[in-house]
């Protein structure tokens, strides 16, 4: 069976591929099996309209039969498009950009695309270069970057302009499409809580020096507490771990005049926790404390940590979105958009001690340590 007078029987290609398995299903295999032209079955494996629903099934359940596979290179070639967007990020040690890379993944998937990861270990323009090379050989549609340390504000790093480039977390400005959290507004939020509750001042315990979001942070704690005509406390810098939110815990807990601390993370605030407990500083009956993030764990620390809530689902949805756009030439190419926070209240904050609920704050001071 195979052949007879030369000429190949009909069915002996399908059965063959059959046989052997997906390796050797070709599209008119399927053609063959399904009883329908190789354009339709083409048709169905794009995913275009024009095909009626008996038909469609046909071909899938030949496609599954046969084990085969649409050539996804030679459709991305035809289609001019991949379906794969590129991630860019320099590190991946910490929360925010975990649960934002998370949140990009779950919504470029609902949107039929594919995520394509590649860390950067050291931000320079030749790394940057060389990951935008990595990817393209890589074969995708656009890229997004994660980008929180303090970068395209410097004159010798700049971003490919033929490349589809959305930006998280940075300092980009008005050069690139950016999707952030609105750093400012949460941080406000949180100082003008403290200082609601009666607190003379807020302490602020940063993340690092060369972080986009830990400046932006910082600015924001300074700048609410100068408009509120009260003292800024000297600034006591971590490094985003509950290592080093410990050890500025310990140098905060030695000071008698600090009764309120802004961490500019949750994991800073868990540190900054036990070294007040160490202290023999109550939290909050002595100390109040509030974090950044809302990471799922505040709720169970103790306290539990009053926190500003960063939508992260919803900063991945923007990102993906946003690169869409610009892919399909549908929308601005520059700009920032600003993902809201959210205050939530727990129990880490209260009024400090000598000042009952709703009571008036000790006369205000002014000017920086």
């Amino acid at each position: 069976m195979g052949a007879v007078g030369g000429v190949q029987e009909p069915g002996a290609v399908v059965r063959r591929a059959r046989g052997r398995g997906r390796a050797t299903a070709s599209m008119a295999d399927v053609a063959r099996l399904a009883g329908v032209s190789s354009q339709t079955v083409s048709r169905v494996s794009n995913g275009y309209a024009g095909v009626n629903e008996e038909t469609r099934q046909q071909v899938l359940a030949a496609m599954k039969e046969l084990g085969y596979r649409p050539n996804s290179a030679a459709r991305a070639l035809k289609r001019g498009e991949f379906r794969t967007i590129g991630v860019i990020t320099f590190t991946l040690s910490t929360t925010g950009n975990m649960r934002t890379l998370d949140a990009i993944a779950t919504s470029a998937a609902a949107e039929g695309y594919a995520v394509t990861l590649l860390p950067v270990a050291v931000p320079t323009q030749d790394e940057v270069r060389g990951a935008f090379s990595r990817l393209e050989e890589l074969a995708v549609d656009a890229v997004i970057v994660i980008m929180e340390v303090h970068l395209l504000d410097a004159a010798t790093v700049t971003l490919p302009p033929h490349v589809q480039v959305v930006v998280v977390d940075s300092d980009a400005g008005s050069n690139y499409t950016v999707v952030d959290t609105d750093q400012w507004g949460g941080t406000r939020a949180a100082v003008q809580h403290l200082l609601d509750l009666g607190h003379l001042t807020v302490w602020h315990l940063a993340g690092p020096a060369d972080s986009f979001a830990a400046q932006r942070r910082a600015d924001a704690w300074r700048g609410a507490l100068t408009n509120a005509s009260r003292p800024v406390p000297p600034l006591v810098r971590g490094d985003w771990s509950a290592e080093s939110g410990y050890r500025a815990g310990l140098e905060l807990a030695a000071r008698e005049e600090c009764t309120a601390v802004f961490a500019a993370n949750d994991q800073m605030a868990l540190g900054l926790l036990r070294a007040l407990h160490e202290r023999g500083r109550r939290v909050p009956e002595d100390v109040s404390v509030i974090g950044f993030d809302d990471i799922p764990e505040a709720a169970s620390f103790l306290p539990p940590l009053t926190t500003l809530h960063q939508d992260f689902a919803e900063v991945g949805r923007l990102c993906v979105q946003a690169v869409l756009r610009k892919m399909r030439r549908d929308g601005p190419q520059r700009g920032t958009t600003l993902v809201p926070t959210r205050l939530v209240l727990r129990e880490s904050t209260a009024p400090p001690p000598g000042v009952v609920p709703g009571g008036l704050p000790p006369a205000a001071g002014s000017g920086e340590d």
